[in-house]
């Protein structure tokens, strides 16, 4: 069977590795999802996330053309829940009903351009 990229699967847990977990497509055809791509969340154990012979449904991320190696995702078929919605910022540093400009920059530069030169060695 041919894959392409962003095509969504269900596939058979086969073997469970620190760095990931390997997944049968089919009968044939194996991939694997990188430990980063396994939760949103820092996992130091992957057995805690899959077991042997559990079916996960995973996202094709990448195909190598040369040697055929299929790179999975589980975790982008699941909303990020550290992701909230977009918040309006409250607090500025700045007053915006005062014209200023840049005048207190230019008020303070020569003193800053004095201790600057004084401490260059």
């Amino acid at each position: 069977m041919t894959y392409r990229i962003g095509d969504i699967l269900i596939g058979e847990v086969t073997g469970v590795q620190p760095y990931g977990v390997f997944v049968l497509l089919d009968g044939l055809t194996q991939g694997l999802v990188h430990i980063s791509e396994c939760t949103h969340s820092y996992v130091t154990d992957l057995h805690q996330v899959v077991r042997l012979g559990d079916r996960v449904r995973v996202l094709v991320l990448d195909i190598d053309e040369y040697s055929g190696k299929i790179s999975l995702s589980m975790r982008a078929l699941v909303p990020d829940p550290y992701v909230g919605p977009y918040r309006r910022k409250v607090h500025f540093w700045t007053n915006h009903r005062t014209e200023t400009g840049f005048q207190p920059i230019a008020a303070a530069k020569d003193q800053w351009l004095a201790t600057a030169l004084r401490d260059f060695p």
